[in-house]
């Protein structure tokens, strides 16, 4: 089967979680299928070859397609004229859907998967059987991010709350197949059959995110992408409110933030005490020298991908029960949640001082990350779901 597989964003390197998963996904599927991989491209400095070359083993082919800023701030404002989400208008170039158009021609492919609703509007009226990873709700995360912002901003982030929500069920329709990542997302489309959307998880490479004999410099560790907002508001909330509790009991307490591009108020938060190390070329090292892994997320959908990688490499966690809605772990046994300052800063105090409960959560976790979370397993869910497409529209 020929599968085509579109993507906002080149999905390397791995430092965001729909590159991760976009990246995994076309690995998983390659092993049986010819891979047609198209990638938009917004960011100027993309090392291409780099990506190039990380994707070619498992494509037959790949197109890297680059939007102009120019190009972009026009479509942005006809998204926003025609009442499209922005999420939409920012990914969308007439130009890149003629490339995308004269490459279905070229390859001729069996199936389209398109990655986020961002590419929905390339792919959505092209008749050949298609699916359509919605990943995570964009509609729920941008009412998250309405619901903690400024009263200046709040107007903007609930017209574009309601233009996504309307967009996702517009999209619905068009696509014969519909994953996303877990349970609690799914209930959250906004479409009366939204129990047809198949439930592909996310995975972790157990065989590189594995526990490693590393000297412990930090107490707590954070990671992720540090421009993301659902990040910089955790770091902020880390940084002002929980912190400050911990440091009332234990001031010798150290945190690390580890990510890339961090953000102004991630840099801001950096002191004695918080180091802000920003990119690093193996995140395993920010896991493995620290003790307790946290990640207070108030804002933002989805799986994190973070808290997976910290279970694999053996690190007890923490976080709020917004994150734990998508993960299959059972509170107290595999993980600490809480939702308050003053409770995850006695959870953080906890587990550096009860090296019985660490120890517990850490082999807990671990045995559910490898029970549950395979990029093989999680992707061949969706590989099944294709090949039945497939051979339905063939018949």
């Amino acid at each position: 089967m020929k599968i085509f597989v579109l993507l906002s964003r080149i999905p390397w390197p791995l430092e965001k979680g729909d590159k991760l998963r976009a990246f995994n996904q076309v690995k998983q599927l390659s092993k049986k299928h010819e891979i047609i991989l198209c990638a938009l491209n917004t960011y100027r400095k993309a090392d291409k070859q780099a990506a190039f070359k990380a994707l070619q083993p498992y494509c037959v082919s790949v197109t890297f397609v680059d939007l102009s800023w120019m190009g972009i701030l026009l479509n942005l404002v006809k998204a926003w004229l025609n009442g499209k989400p922005l999420q939409s208008g920012y990914f969308y170039s007439r130009a890149a859907a003629g490339k995308i158009e004269k490459l279905l021609q070229q390859h001729q492919p069996d199936v389209i998967y398109g990655q986020l609703i961002r590419v929905a509007e390339y792919i959505r009226h092209i008749d050949l059987p298609k699916a359509i990873d919605y990943q995570d709700v964009f509609s729920m995360g941008m009412k998250r991010r309405m619901q903690v912002s400024g009263w200046i901003a709040k107007p903007f982030f609930m017209a574009e709350y309601l233009r996504l929500q309307r967009y996702e069920a517009a999209i619905f329709s068009d696509f014969d197949i519909k994953t996303i990542i877990s349970e609690p997302d799914r209930l959250l489309i906004p479409h009366p059959k939204r129990h047809e959307i198949l439930i592909v998880p996310n995975g972790v490479d157990q065989d590189f995110f594995k526990p490693m004999d590393v000297e412990k410099k930090y107490d707590l560790v954070f990671t992720g992408n540090m421009a993301y907002p659902p990040n910089v508001n955790a770091v902020e909330f880390l940084a002002n409110d929980i912190m400050p509790r911990v440091w009332k009991i234990r001031p010798e307490t150290r945190l690390l933030i580890a990510g890339a591009t961090p953000d102004a108020k991630v840099r801001a938060a950096a002191s004695k005490n918080i180091i802000v190390s920003g990119w690093m070329d193996d995140i395993r090292n920010a896991y493995a020298s620290s003790r307790v892994f946290i990640a207070p997320m108030r804002i933002g959908t989805g799986l994190q991908n973070k808290l997976l990688e910290a279970m694999s490499m053996g690190l007890p966690c923490i976080t709020t029960s917004l994150a734990k809605k998508a993960l299959l772990a059972k509170e107290n046994e595999d993980i600490l949640v809480a939702d308050d300052a003053d409770k995850l800063a006695k959870q953080v105090i906890e587990l550096l001082t009860n090296q019985t409960l660490a120890s517990k959560l850490a082999a807990n976790g671990n045995a559910l990350v490898h029970q549950y979370y395979d990029w093989e397993a999680a992707t061949a869910g969706l590989e099944s779901a294709m090949t039945k497409l497939f051979s339905e529209q063939a018949n």
